[in-house]
């Protein structure tokens, strides 16, 4: 019993746990860096070799967090000035990933459908997705900027609460990124032939980001 509830002391849930849900999922299913390497290597290769790379990709993206967490956790914490920066300045970053993508979404598209002739193994398309899920800048900012405003501070245990609250993630991410790996397998003719398509989706997922920014500026406004 005692060992029990030293777990559930060391597992803090945060109260805005749902509100965090939704921003997980509308983050997830905009079309960014992960997704479009998926989305690249189902073009390329296949539903296999997409799955396999969202394993990877979802190990990476989950790391992140970790590190994101034990890094920040203890920082935001003790400080509301440190939580407010952390706000804008991943809010800002975020509308500049946004804008970056709309603007360049002709050249993300090219990259797409021009992945060489050789398919990667199994263990080399894991290794290849856990390097940009543990890279990727929207991973980073959603991490460091956007994942914090849904953390309850005064129940305490912050860094559990973000550990927790990116597990959460990359479950999220394994099932959206999944599907969008077997959806291109499945079409990969359609995708592949009509560049638009993938220009149009990329822009898409710019929009998203720019939203997304823009609410977590709001968010850092302080309120009486």
């Amino acid at each position: 019993m005692s060992y029990a509830r030293s777990m559930s002391s060391l597992v803090v849930i945060p109260s805005r746990l749902w509100e965090y849900c939704i921003a997980a999922v509308i983050i997830i299913l905009a079309p960014g860096p992960s997704v479009l390497f998926v989305i690249a290597r189902a073009i390329a290769w296949g539903r296999a070799t997409a799955i396999a790379t969202v394993a990877g990709n979802v190990m990476g993206a989950f790391s992140l967090s970790v590190v994101v967490a034990v890094g920040l956790g203890p920082i935001l914490q003790r400080s509301e000035l440190a939580f407010t920066s952390v706000q804008v300045l991943g809010g800002g970053y975020l509308v500049y990933l946004g804008i970056s993508a709309i603007k360049h979404s002709q050249i993300h598209a090219s990259d797409m459908t021009n992945q060489g002739d050789i398919r990667p193994s199994k263990w080399k398309s894991i290794r290849e997705g856990y390097w940009v899920g543990a890279l990727n800048p929207k991973g980073i900012v959603f991490f460091a900027a956007i994942l914090p405003q849904f953390v309850d501070r005064e129940a305490g245990g912050v860094t559990s609460q973000l550990i927790l609250m990116g597990a959460i993630f990359g479950i999220f991410a394994f099932f959206s990124d999944g599907g969008w790996g077997i959806l291109a397998g499945t079409i990969r003719n359609w995708l592949a032939t009509e560049m638009i398509r993938l220009v149009r989706m990329r822009m898409a997922g710019g929009i998203v980001m720019i939203l997304l920014g823009i609410f977590t500026l709001i968010s850092a406004i302080p309120r009486k």
